[in-house]
């Protein structure tokens, strides 16, 4: 039984470490020698942790509109600035403007959030570790 026991608590922490592994590789998936600026109309809002996504429609070079998945920071990241879920649900359909990382070739991600301005002029620096 012992080793059973132990064989099943070795596996749970290979596997959990890595989770963590894969959660802190943003480096992998981000280009964090660019940055970006987007400025488009927030369409959606995934308010959840560890870090939260959405989702800016903005025109691309020839004027066709691409739709950027943003990835931000933890909530208690935005709450600590006094920005809460409810500022980005007032600022669906609005324009944001967006400093961010853009994803590396291939990776399957957008852009990684480190500025955003709302509609309303507020600004949040956003760190994502």
């Amino acid at each position: 039984m012992k080793s059973r026991t132990g064989s099943v608590l070795t596996a749970l922490l290979i596997l959990m470490a890595g989770s963590l592994r894969a959660h802190h590789s943003i480096s992998a998936v981000f280009d964090r020698s660019q940055t970006i600026t987007i400025t488009g109309t927030l369409t959606k809002l995934d308010w959840r942790n560890p870090h939260m996504e959405f989702i800016v429609e903005a025109k691309a070079d020839r004027g066709q509109v691409k739709a950027w998945v943003i990835q931000g920071a933890s909530i208690r990241t935005f709450i600590n600035q006094n920005i809460t879920k409810s500022d980005f649900e007032q600022a669906i359909g609005k324009t944001l403007t967006v400093e961010a990382h853009p994803a590396k070739e291939g990776s399957g991600y957008g852009a990684l959030a480190l500025k955003i301005v709302f509609p309303d002029g507020r600004s949040v620096r956003v760190t994502v570790t």
